[in-house]
Parts: C-alpha cells; structure tokens; sequence
C-alpha cells in the first residue's frame, strides 16, 4: 500500500482495519486510472457530453458598474448537469468504480447537491446508489432528495447527532465498513483518508483549468483574485489548484458565519477556532470541544455547516497561500438577492457566501483588478429557504392553497 497522502501535518489515513484492503484497492485503481489514456478519454467526453462543460465564465457588468472597482467575472458551475460542481469529481469516482467491478455506490450529502450528482452519475454508469443524509438536510432540501429518488437512488435518514452532514459521512463510513466487497464509497468532498482529498482535488480542477483558458481569452491574463465558498472545499481546491504557483493570484476561501462567531451558531474553522484533530480518518482543523467531540454547527446553507474542513486547504491556510473569511447567513441572502437582480443569475446559498465577500472586497480595488467568483451551484434548490424571506406571506398562501389542493384530490 502506497504511503498516505499528507499536506503538511495534515491529511493521512486513520482507519478501521477492516477498511485497509478497500483502500489499497482504491488507491491502485486511481493511480492506474490516472495513467490510462481509454479512462481519461472517456471521462473527459462524458464532462462534455453528460456534464455540459466547458461551463460559462462571464463578465458580471452590472455588479461591476454598481459596487465600482474590480471587474468581477462569475464562474457558472451551476449550468453543470445536476446543478453544480458536484457533478465532475461523482462522474469520474462513479467511472473509476465501474473500472474496479463494484456493483454500488454509497455517498453522503448536506445540500443535496452531491447526493443528486452520486444519484445521477450511478444511473449514468448502470450503478446502484444509496445516499445518507441528516434528518435535518432532509427537511431543508427536499427537492434534492426527490431528485435523488427519480434517479434511482436509495436516500438514508441519518438520526444521530445534529442530524447534518457530518453525521451523514458517519453513517456513510459505517456502511461502507459492512459492504466493502461491491460497494464503493463516493466520497464528495476534498477529505477524509487518502486518496479521497487528493482524488476528489483531481477530479475538480477542471474548474480552474477552464478558468485559466477562458480569462486568457477574455482579458489575456490571470485573475488578481479568486474567492469559493469553503464546507469541506471541493469546489474551492477545484477551483484552486490549477493556480497555488501563481503567486500574483490571492486566493480566498469563505466559511459559513451563520449567525455570527459571537452566537456559537456557525461552521467557521479557519477564521475561528478550530483546532487540529484527528476525525473521519484524516487530520485536519475541526470545531471541537475540550475533549475533541465536534461542536454543532449552523449554516443557512446545508453544504457549509460540516464541522471539518479537507486537509490540503488547512495546509494552505497554515502557510497564508490561502486567506479565509466568513459571511453570515443575512449577508448570504443579501448576496442573492443582490446578484439573482443584478445579473439574472440565481445563485445557491453555498456560493452566496463567496459571492458576499466579493462585494465586500470589490468596491476596495482598482478598475483594473480581476476578481473571479467560483458561483458553485445554482439556487433553485434553496427555494424552501429563500423563499420566506423574499416572498413572505405570499409564499406562505402559496403552500397552503397547494396543501389544499393536495389533500382535495386535485390533479
């Protein structure tokens, strides 16, 4: 078995001994993978022709013109199939299983977005899927797991702990643990032991290498700055990766604030008080308590609240390449708002966050300054959350009548 992969004193693989030859099977097969020209082929078509990439980099002018200063230009991966990013690192673990006879996949999900990716990549691929998912997402995403459902998967409540993402990795670990045989474990975001944060990294980078072909199009340079949404950071070391040896490009990640670090009701880890932990197989920062148990988090998006975050970007968070900030649940909304009216663009609550930093540092730079903004996903699928604050009682009279209809027998 190939020795674990760290970033610094973070990473590694802390596991059961009943999961090592899972895992030296993975490892094998990715690294082979990762040398055959038949498998990238395919992976690169199905991103074009099941995933729809390139997606779009585009000139955001009038948030430009309005906060004054940096050009900002948005990153759409939520024209991705499925909604978001989520998609490109689930097509290539569900490729990759296929390749190693596994018969099912497993995966775990907060917003939904991942387990939507996991549903539709296995259907793609002829695979069996069950989900696990916190009672508490399940609730707050129930297009999602209607989603997951139409696709074929199966969709697990997870009832322990706070009932959120964390628990449903839990969950998903301990299947994983009863079913290693023909079972592969979908890991979606950039943690856990390694491989995961190193393939999962690699299957997302696609972002920023088409970031770089199409800015050198656009503007014929590199961005100045470049801001993600950071839960456990797939999107925001996709997005990363391809420009950490650019050192004229800062790189920002956005934790979720919540209700402000004063409350206890957030999942910010860098820009708080995280600490170094040993937790679901890697080391890494965690929100723990004195005696190492994760402290509950909040989110009003259910992709941030994780209590973790993937070891290479607390590496580099350790060394100042990446600089990380917060933005509250009210300043996520406003950010919504503000660019669903601005720029016909609805973006979801996760990569409000980042996109709620960007107003912030906009307005401070020169007109000359390039500003991308990884928006990771598409809103549609918070509308059970937005809606309330934006519609009020007409949203409410809207449930009502379609309860009533419902219950009435109506078609």
């Amino acid at each position: 078995m190939r020795k674990a992969k760290y970033f610094g004193e973070y990473g590694g693989r802390y596991i059961p001994e009943v999961l090592r030859p899972a895992f030296e099977e993975l490892e094998e097969a990715y690294a082979g993978a990762r040398e055959d020209v038949s498998f990238m082929e395919e992976y690169r078509q199905e991103l074009h022709s099941f995933v729809g990439r390139p997606t779009p980099l585009t000139f955001a002018p009038n948030l430009t013109e309005r906060l004054g200063g940096a050009k900002i230009y948005l990153k759409l991966e939520g024209l991705a199939h499925t909604g978001a990013h989520k998609i490109n690192n689930a097509l290539g673990q569900a490729l990759l299983a296929r390749k190693m006879g596994k018969r099912r996949l497993i995966a775990e999900t907060g917003a939904g977005q991942h387990g939507l990716a996991s549903a539709a990549a296995a259907a793609r691929v002829g695979l069996e899927c069950e989900v696990f998912m916190g009672e508490v997402d399940m609730a707050r995403q129930h297009p999602n797991v209607l989603g997951m459902r139409v696709f074929g998967a199966q969709v697990t409540p997870v009832t322990e702990g706070s009932r959120t993402l964390t628990d449903a990795v839990n969950a998903a670990f301990k299947n994983w643990t009863e079913r290693v045989a023909d079972t592969h474990y979908l890991l979606g975001s950039a943690l856990g032991p390694s491989p995961y944060p190193e393939m999962v990294r690699d299957f997302q980078r696609v972002i920023g290498e088409e970031i770089r072909e199409q800015l050198l199009e656009a503007e014929g340079r590199l961005p100045d700055v470049m801001v993600a949404c950071v839960g456990g950071g797939s999107n925001a070391i996709g997005m990363f990766a391809d420009f950490l040896e650019e050192k004229s490009v800062a790189l920002v990640g956005v934790e979720a604030g919540g209700e402000g670090l004063e409350s206890g009701c957030h999942a910010v880890r860098v820009a708080g008080e995280a600490r170094t932990g040993i937790i679901q197989g890697y080391r890494s920062l965690f929100l723990q308590d004195s005696n190492g148990s994760l402290l509950d988090t909040h989110s009003i998006s259910a992709g941030l609240d994780y209590a973790g975050i993937g070891p290479q970007l607390a590496s580099l968070a350790t060394e100042g390449r990446v600089q990380f900030t917060y933005a509250t649940d009210n300043e996520v909304l406003e950010a919504v708002q503000m660019t669903a009216s601005a720029e016909g663009i609805l973006p979801a609550l996760e990569s409000s966050h980042a996109l709620a930093e960007a107003f912030k540092l906009a307005p401070k730079m020169s007109p000359e300054t390039v500003l991308v903004v990884n928006v990771s996903g598409r809103g549609d699928k918070d509308l059970f959350i937005t809606a309330p604050h934006f519609d009020g009682e007409d949203w409410l009279a809207f449930l009502k009548s379609e309860v009533a209809r419902l219950e009435g027998g109506e078609k």
